[in-house]
């Protein structure tokens, strides 16, 4: 299987480490406009550089491309990969707006290939884990949750553009959050949401609370901070806190899986630290190829992806609610035609 990389950057690094580690997968070629970025890249990962994503898709022979670029050039990019015949793998967040999401979409459908949003936060292996207990039934029906992400780390020195984009938080991290909700509590009936800015050396928000009612009945808390200051640091860990009739479960910092039912039951579930990956990215590192893997083992079993495009709409319609609520604070219907 023969796949390219669009868009050389910072977190790019981590997608071409994670092909490498799949069997039978091999990228070929990468662009980006940057010529350090794609000859750097090419010349670690053995694979022809090219400056423009229609030249390689013209040029190359492909199943599939991986587009890590930022958002503002999705659209154009997955429709060109749809047009050219290619599945397709995208980065997060899929896109700026709703209108743009659908219509990549329905380019992808129309080519008759798979489209995934690389929602990589559910495929974190201590998520995972927690995911798996609940849906498995380990503390019976789940009524309330809380998925939590806070922390005071640097993440604009290797990724400068989050800091002068007017959406930080809700867009960049919490969309994952969000994500992790609903693999964990279904589809969304009701939302609101608050934002803050701490920092005033940036643009965005830095701070959200977001309210959920699921349609399954749970309501859940969705908190993102990186203006939260402590020791010892806990990122990028994602903590929960579940309720459920027959019992609790928490994923505590360290990658501590708990369940208290009738007992206790305590799981170490750190991820292995990759060859090539580094504390304390590891967790997001080690995701990176469990969602790629799932990308693949879908395409060679021609099943939708878990993280589909069209999965994805449902994300990206509460990252959009929940930057209405925060401005208007306002209450909003997920059940209404306009974010279904």
């Amino acid at each position: 299987m023969k796949g390219a990389l669009i868009g050389c950057g910072f977190f790019a690094q981590n997608q071409m480490h994670g092909w490498a580690g799949i069997d039978g997968v091999e990228i070929v070629a990468v662009c980006d406009r940057d010529p350090a970025r794609r000859e750097d890249t090419a010349a670690r990962f053995d694979a022809r550089p090219y400056a423009d994503a229609a030249e390689m898709l013209a040029a190359e022979t492909l199943d599939f491309v991986d587009i890590a670029t930022t958002v503002a050039s999705h659209r154009s990019l997955v429709e060109l990969a749809a047009q050219s015949g290619v599945h397709v793998i995208c980065q997060k967040p899929f896109a700026e707006t709703m209108e743009d999401a659908r219509a990549m979409v329905a380019a992808v459908d129309a080519a008759g290939r798979t489209l995934m949003v690389h929602e990589n936060f559910r495929w974190q292996s201590a998520v995972r884990a927690a995911i798996e207990a609940v849906r498995g039934g380990a503390i019976g029906t789940p009524f309330f949750g809380r998925v939590s992400f806070r922390s005071g780390y640097d993440v604009f020195s290797g990724q400068p553009y989050l800091a002068t984009d007017p959406r930080f938080i809700i867009q960049d991290l919490g969309i994952h959050i969000l994500d992790v909700a609903r693999a964990l509590f279904g589809d969304v009936a009701t939302l609101s949401a608050t934002t803050r800015r701490i920092n005033p050396a940036i643009r965005g928000e830095d701070v959200a609370t977001v309210l959920l009612e699921h349609g399954s009945g749970v309501t859940s808390v969705v908190d993102c901070s990186y203006a939260t200051k402590r020791q010892p640091e806990t990122f990028p860990e994602t903590l929960l806190e579940i309720d459920g009739d027959s019992g609790t479960l928490r994923l505590d910092a360290g990658y501590r899986l708990v369940i208290q039912t009738d007992g206790e039951e305590a799981r170490d579930v750190a991820p292995p630290v990759l060859p090539w990956a580094e504390r304390p990215w590891h967790n997001i590192q080690e995701s990176v190829q469990i969602i790629q893997q799932h990308f693949v083992d879908c395409l060679r079993s021609d099943t939708q992806p878990e993280t589909s495009g069209h999965d994805n709409l449902k994300t990206l319609a509460l990252v959009e609610a929940a930057y209405r609520s925060a401005a208007d604070r306002s209450r909003i219907d997920m059940r209404a035609p306009e974010w279904t």
